[in-house]
């Protein structure tokens, strides 16, 4: 297992290199730079002749290694994480990135695994459900969430949840996390049911879709195992059919949905991102979104690089899971 541990956290060492790599070439594609954002504030908030602003972009430009070549400013970048865990300068917050990414990356995460916890439980679960009363009006009814679920576009479901809740339930307190009456205040259960107050459209919609791909694939695949024949061996020894679906049936059921956890991690991330985008949370999403449109480069490019970490992370997980479910399996192939 150590093994198996340790060559894949190697063989992620290169990967990420390259995904950094394609990211920041990606990123740096577009025309402009944050130069053309100082030139633009210039002209339009202070007034300054079109000339002037230019001088003073590129002023900044030189001083901020925006004209140097894109190789350059890579190099720069990934040799300041590699030897100093420096990710740059953010031109628009104009503080370190690390500072901004601590900032928004905590409620990112926790905001995901919540939705993660949520969306397994209940899609397991009422996957059980349907799969136990097939072809039943229990089992349409799940079967009709669980393609709404899998069709609606997120961000599609955050307006309209949006739309309701400011235009229809005159809801104000909209795109942050608490009141502001418990800005500053210690922790205490009344901030924290403000912030389930505040935080649930989000969680609402992120849980949806992983509940409803969760419930699809857990209904298909124990329909399976229940047609298995040592399934229907427990069955005639005479074993309790509860028994027979949560001891026999449901743990083979659920590899693919263990497996599935190597990219449920970046789904969730992605589907908070689109919501809070949508809400306006102060989480990763804005700051990715935000930073694109500044010409932020070091921020994008450092968002880009912990998703695509927690992407390795989670199929690294998995593995371990699928071991740890079912220990016919071998990793990499070895009999440990």
């Amino acid at each position: 297992m150590l093994r198996f541990l340790t060559m894949r956290v190697l063989g992620a060492i290169p990967l990420l290199f390259l995904l950094s790599i394609v990211t920041f070439a990606i990123i740096q594609a577009p025309p402009g730079d944050y130069g053309d954002t100082i030139r633009s504030m210039l002209i339009n908030q202070g007034g300054a002749a079109p000339d002037v602003a230019e001088r003073q972009a590129e002023i900044y430009r030189e001083a901020n290694g925006l004209n140097d070549p894109i190789i350059v400013q890579y190099f720069r970048w990934i040799s300041g994480i590699v030897t100093r865990f420096d990710f740059g300068h953010s031109f628009f917050y104009n503080k370190e990135v690390g500072t901004v990414v601590a900032e928004r990356l905590p409620a990112t995460i926790v905001l995901a695994l919540v939705c993660h916890i949520l969306a397994s439980l209940l899609g397991i679960g009422l996957g059980i459900v349907a799969a136990t009363r097939q072809y039943s009006w229990i089992d349409t009814g799940l079967g009709i969430i669980s393609f709404l679920g899998m069709t609606i576009p997120r961000f599609l479901l955050a307006i309209i949840l949006l739309y309701v809740l400011v235009f229809r339930l005159n809801v104000s307190e909209v795109g942050m996390f608490f009141s502001a009456r418990y800005g500053g205040a210690p922790w205490s259960w009344d901030k924290f049911v403000n912030l389930v107050q505040h935080v649930w459209p989000v969680i609402f919609i992120a849980t949806f879709g992983g509940l409803a791909y969760n419930m699809r694939v857990m209904r298909a695949n124990l329909l399976d195992v229940l047609n298995s024949q040592y399934v229907e061996t427990a069955r005639a020894k005479g074993l309790p059919e509860s028994a027979v679906i949560l001891k026999h049936a449901v743990p083979n059921a659920l590899h693919p949905l263990v497996a599935y956890q190597g990219v449920v991690l970046p789904y969730m991330l992605t589907g908070e991102i689109e919501v809070a985008i949508v809400f306006g949370l102060a989480t990763v999403g804005p700051a990715i979104v935000g930073s694109m449109g500044v010409g932020d480069v070091y921020v994008t490019a450092t968002f880009m690089l912990v998703l695509a970490t927690t992407l390795i992370i989670g199929n690294i997980i998995a593995d371990l899971l699928l071991v740890a479910l079912d220990p016919r399996v071998r990793l990499g192939g070895s009999a440990e």
